[in-house]
């Protein structure tokens, strides 16, 4: 594991910020050979790596409790018989803001590296556990980005959750839909196992716990899919998701749904009712009796009536 560099508290904050103001003039350092043909334009990665076997930090680690001020240095190469002109940007926590530049634009001459100092400041109220970060360095088209891993010490917590799962009939399947929420302040990599249990047909699915191609920081939500091309026409299930990770609690939620083939039922209902009517048809034609030979018909007896009371 690298060594955190250095790190002050809080309240040395404004103090080491003005110390920066000076060294916007970038401490330049002469190269001791021009770059050669073929080489880029300029080169970004920590400082300190001068001199040191196997190329010395490929990332900036830093490591203190929560409210510290770090202080580090970005080593900027130009190779190159031009001037090149870079620019800086933090990435990561909090929208990258933690990560202050003494220059976030820095011009470097030719056969020059140029040492630009940059602060992380970690809010006091930040939970312990890692907290990942970049410096994204840009120019002339060119682009590079240089890891800024950062822990906060402390007790860590890892919990995931399972949530807001829903099932829904697509094609002549279904689909799970679910959301993972990291709760805890470590970042989980999870797994995930799936059960159906049918009202009809018992269990009707079971899926391995598998790891799912996510990493979740603390507080990140991911949304996903499970898809389900076999499940039943009719039926009623319950579907149970559980998921796990390292150090963490094992995670459940359940979603009902239940499967009816609304074309069948639709068709069948008409029959139905075609059945029904007939039958009625049927029966009130019974209820009438035939007349008698030599009766009249019931038309002719209402004429008769009529002509009686006349």
């Amino acid at each position: 594991m690298q060594s955190p560099r250095r790190a002050r508290r809080t309240g040395r904050l404004r103090a080491a910020a003005a110390s920066l103001v000076p060294l916007c003039a970038l401490a330049v350092l002469p190269l001791t050979a021009a770059a050669a043909d073929g080489r880029p334009p300029w080169t970004a990665a920590p400082s300190g790596n001068e001199g040191r076997e196997g190329g010395g930090r490929p990332y900036f680690y830093l490591e203190g409790v929560a409210g510290t001020v770090f202080e580090d240095e970005l080593a900027l190469t130009n190779p190159g018989a031009e001037p090149r002109t870079v620019r800086l940007r933090g990435t990561g926590p909090d929208g990258g803001s933690w990560i202050v530049f003494a220059s976030a634009e820095v011009r470097i001459p030719p056969r020059t590296r140029a040492d630009v100092p940059f602060t992380v400041t970690v809010p006091p109220d930040t939970a312990p556990g890692d907290h990942p970060g970049a410096i994204a360095v840009s120019g002339g088209g060119d682009a590079s980005r240089i890891r800024v891993h950062l822990r906060v010490s402390g007790p860590t917590l890892a919990a995931l959750t399972v949530e807001d799962v829903v099932v829904r009939e697509r094609g002549g399947g279904a689909v799970v839909e679910y959301a993972l929420v990291n709760r805890g302040n470590t970042p989980l990599t999870p797994r995930l196992a799936v059960r159906a249990d049918g009202l009809l047909g018992g269990e009707l699915l079971r899926r391995a716990p598998r790891t799912l191609p996510v990493r979740l920081a603390p507080g990140d939500r991911v949304e996903r899919t499970e898809p389900w091309p076999g499940a039943p026409a009719l039926d009623a299930v319950d579907v149970h998701l559980t998921a796990t990770a390292a150090g963490a609690a094992p995670a459940g939620a359940t979603a009902s749904a239940s499967f009816v083939p609304w074309g069948t039922v639709a068709g069948a209902a008409l029959l139905v009712a075609a059945g029904a009517g007939g039958a009625l048809w049927y029966v009130r034609r019974r209820g009438t009796p035939p007349p008698s030979p030599g009766e009249p018909l019931p038309a002719e007896r209402h004429l008769a009536r009529s002509g009686a009371g006349s």
